[in-house]
């Protein structure tokens, strides 16, 4: 974790200095900027070390450090992340245990989630007919209530037949 310098931690012999209200101080040495953080009681924080001249700003650093933690805590939230749940059906499966799956995969994909939609094949199984398998898999997609798009299609899987649908 890198943290941010401030006041004599700074290594950069001059700096870019904003001032506490944005106003632009320009390009000037680490002890003028530093006295002018002084004479308004206030820190030196680099904001930029990367940057040619590395950019500070006079402000506060508790304040400083209670923004920055707001705007992660607002970038978390406003990211979602994506998972792939699975539903696993087999050749025997009856229609009311199909609606239920059916049931509960739209409600994932409503959440904005992928869902992995396994056809579990025992034994000589395997050996079927794709187009009779593939046709048991789009029995469970028939019955889902969420507009969806087939993401990746049909593919034989070590377990049987698998296939990924996401909203659409």
């Amino acid at each position: 974790m890198q943290t941010t310098r401030i006041n004599h931690r700074i290594t950069a012999r001059e700096l870019r200095v904003i001032g506490p209200a944005g106003e632009n101080f320009g390009v000037i040495p680490l002890e003028e900027a530093l006295r002018k953080a002084g004479e308004l009681g206030l820190d030196l924080i680099e904001i930029s070390p990367n940057a040619n001249p590395p950019v500070a700003k006079i402000s506060d650093f508790g304040k400083y450090q209670y923004e920055e933690n707001k705007k992660q805590k607002l970038a978390k939230s406003k990211s979602h992340s994506v998972e792939v749940k699975t539903v696993q059906v087999k050749l025997g499966t009856g229609d009311h245990d199909l609606s239920l799956k059916a049931r509960k995969t739209s409600e994932w994909l409503a959440e904005g989630n992928r869902v992995k939609v396994d056809l579990f094949l025992p034994g000589r199984a395997k050996y079927l007919d794709e187009k009779f398998l593939k046709e048991r898999i789009e029995r469970m997609l028939k019955l889902l209530t969420v507009p969806h798009k087939v993401a990746a299609p049909a593919v034989k899987s070590p377990k049987g037949m698998t296939v990924i649908v996401e909203k659409a």
